[in-house]
């Protein structure tokens, strides 16, 4: 630094400091060594010129993608399309139901007293009347036997007073007795006639008692788990008795449906026709029975709106169980001649249910449709549509009114894109033999 007096001031000015060319490159060459310097330069150059190639090739990638995607967006869009037909559609009412036995019994004990003997397996399936189980029956043997000892004694006095009120009425012809006691001999005899009366029915009890001991089927059908097992004292008030027995051939099945197809329902079954009734499992890919509509419940549930029916199915091969759940469809109807589209082509938008339309020149357009009854994937609409016009059922993603599209079929849509057969982007084919990308 310098001080140059001005105006009676010191004013500092920096100084630069020189040096001569030649001692800067003797201090350099001596800090890092000739050549050090040159090899430096040459790696900073080819690292400058690798950026500055490597900035212009993604420019150059970025701008052919650009192209492509230009190019792509160009193309008519590919879809899939099928024809609008005339077609009879069977009017379906569906609903969610479960399978109940035509009859479900429990089968109780009669009487009180010990098991003895299980005739059943369980699962096993019984006719009416077969023996399923014994309960212990001498004490009822020994009820009857009382009975009847007591009606032959009964009867006796009986045969007596009869005689002897044979007698009195010969006495009284003869007027050897008093009236009186002709009239008390017949009442006695009316008395032992009401006691006999009342043998009787003590005997038959009995008897009824020791027929109560063998317990029988009181329904055909398929038997349950065994509830009481032999030696228990069973009783005829035991709430879960000894087995249940369901029928199962024929099955029921009950479903309820809304108020609103009552009408509907009600005309068909007043035609006497029968209304057919189907049942399908739980996903609906398998039907289990078809059978036809037996009753309709006589009121309607206020807090659902809805009122339940009855269906029969004869249930041949078993594939219904009691208390199975199951998709119930019920034939009320057919639509003739009805205007019918596949279910994928109809769309959902915001002005409601909707169709693409595509004309002769692959131009697409939107047809508003009214859904009517379906089956088998086909709907019948209300639109303005004519039958062997291509409505849209796939691609539809990116459709507007106006788009251009290419009709493909479905062998054309599993073919591989033309790059791909080709060996890959840009038409390069790859050698014979040569690893695919990701190859090791």
């Amino acid at each position: 630094m310098q001080c140059r007096s001005h105006a009676g001031y010191c004013v500092l000015r920096p100084t630069v400091m020189t040096m001569p060319m030649d001692s800067f490159k003797t201090f350099f060459r001596r800090l890092t060594g000739g050549r050090t310097v040159l090899v430096v330069f040459l790696v900073v150059a080819l690292a400058v010129g690798g950026v500055i190639y490597w900035r212009s090739q993604a420019s150059g990638t970025d701008a052919a993608g650009g192209r492509g995607q230009r190019g792509m967006g160009d193309r008519p869009q590919p879809v899939s399309v099928a024809q609008v037909r005339i077609a009879d559609v069977p009017i379906w009412i569906t609903a969610l139901g479960t399978a109940v036995p035509r009859n479900q019994v429990t089968v109780h004990a009669r009487v009180d007293g010990q098991l003895m003997q299980v005739h059943f397996r369980e699962g096993q399936v019984v006719k009416q009347g077969d023996l399923l189980a014994e309960i212990d029956p001498r004490p009822f043997a020994v009820q009857l036997t009382q009975a009847s000892g007591q009606l032959v004694r009964d009867v006796a006095l009986l045969q007596n007073a009869r005689v002897d009120l044979d007698r009195y009425k010969d006495l009284w012809a003869k007027d050897s007795i008093a009236k009186q006691q002709l009239d008390t001999q017949e009442a006695l005899v009316h008395q032992y006639e009401g006691t006999v009366e009342i043998d009787r029915g003590t005997v038959d009890n009995a008897r009824l008692q020791l027929t109560y001991a063998k317990v029988t089927a009181p329904a055909s059908g398929l038997v349950g788990l065994r509830q009481v097992d032999p030696g228990n004292i069973v009783h005829a008030a035991d709430a879960n008795g000894l087995v249940v027995i369901a029928q199962l051939q024929p099955m029921t099945a009950v479903y309820s449906v809304p108020e609103s197809y009552l009408p509907a329902i009600s005309r068909r079954m007043a035609t006497r026709d029968p209304i057919t009734v189907e049942a399908w499992d739980r996903e609906q890919k398998n039907r289990l029975a078809v059978g036809h509509l037996l009753t309709i419940d006589n009121l309607v549930d206020p807090t659902t709106g809805t009122i339940k029916l009855k269906a029969e199915f004869a249930n041949a091969d078993g594939a219904l169980f009691p208390n199975q759940f199951a998709n119930v469809r019920m034939l009320i109807g057919v639509r003739e001649k009805a205007l019918t589209v596949p279910g994928a082509a109809i769309q959902r938008g915001s002005k409601g249910a909707f169709v693409y339309s595509v004309d002769a020149d692959g131009v697409v357009k939107s047809v508003p449709v009214t859904p009517g009854p379906q089956d088998a994937g086909i709907v019948a609409v209300d639109a303005a549509l004519k039958p062997g016009e291509q409505v849209v059922t796939d691609g539809t993603d990116k459709l507007r009114d106006g788009a251009k599209v290419e009709v493909i079929s479905p062998e054309t849509r599993a073919k591989p894109p033309a790059g791909d057969q080709k060996g890959g982007p840009g038409g390069r084919r790859r050698p014979q033999g040569a690893p695919g990308p990701g190859s090791n």
